[in-house]
């Protein structure tokens, strides 16, 4: 049995539409989302910073703990891909709420943001660190990866040029005036089109590569993964490039 197996165009379009879908909350999230919680929903600035640094140490355990769970899930459906097809529907909801803009008091919004921003990384973790996983079982052949990874990045991409280009002029026309409205509609819809990409990602792709499975508990994962160095050091960059990110796109507006 040959190692080879040739993907279809339909199936490497059909899992990066799941980065289009990720990244049309990801790339509103960076570049719109301060904005939004400052000059929009009224949030103080300081307050928001302190919730995006109590939300990311929360990631900074979340995203580790849905992988272990996610390589110990046997479905019908494969480890992975029940993730994208139950999650799609709740990141929708959350991505929605975020943006909901509710009439509350000053700490009752703080309190409303914590929540939902919370609830949809949370979501955002349980649909993503799957979907990134998928593509390690989606062929046997590291050549077909390499060319489904190249797909991914064209999609998520593309989402960041759609939301760069139109979120604006989006919200202007739909709200009218209203910004408050124009965001909530705007992004009503990009959570809808999201669900839709997400379930043509589950429908659209197959896990051909069954994992070995290892019988190990959580404390020992955590403990080969301190231990592996090449793991830290990719960590440490990540963590220094998603800051980077983070602070070009935040002060993109401004």
């Amino acid at each position: 049995m040959t190692d080879f197996v040739q993907l279809s165009v339909k199936e490497k379009v059909g899992y990066a539409l799941g980065d289009t879908a990720s990244n049309f909350f990801f790339q509103v999230f960076g570049i719109f989302l301060l904005f939004y919680y400052t000059d929009i929903f009224g949030l103080a600035p300081a307050a928001v910073g302190m919730m995006f640094l109590v939300t990311k140490i929360i990631d900074a355990v979340s995203d580790p703990l849905i992988g272990l769970i996610a390589d110990r899930t046997n479905s019908r459906w494969g480890k992975f891909r029940p993730y994208i097809l139950f999650g799609a529907i709740p990141y929708g909801i959350c991505g929605y709420f975020m943006f909901a803009s509710p009439d509350l008091s000053d700490s009752g919004k703080l309190i409303y943001a914590y929540v939902t921003y919370s609830a949809m990384m949370l979501i955002y973790t349980l649909v993503n660190v799957p979907y990134s996983a998928l593509m390690g079982v989606i062929s046997p052949s590291s050549i077909e990866r390499t060319k489904v990874a190249s797909y991914r990045f064209i999609g998520a991409f593309s989402a960041g040029w759609i939301v760069g280009t139109f979120v604006t002029p989006l919200k202007n026309i739909l709200g009218g005036g209203d910004e408050v409205l124009g965001f909530k509609i705007t992004m009503a819809i990009f959570a809808v089109i999201s669900v839709i990409l997400f379930w043509v990602t589950f429908a659209t792709t197959k896990e051909r590569v069954k994992p070995v499975v290892e019988k190990n508990t959580f404390r020992s994962d955590f403990s080969f993964l301190l231990q592996n160095g090449p793991w830290l050091v990719a960590f440490i960059a990540g963590v220094f490039t998603l800051m980077n990110v983070a602070l070009r796109s935040g002060g993109l507006l401004y």
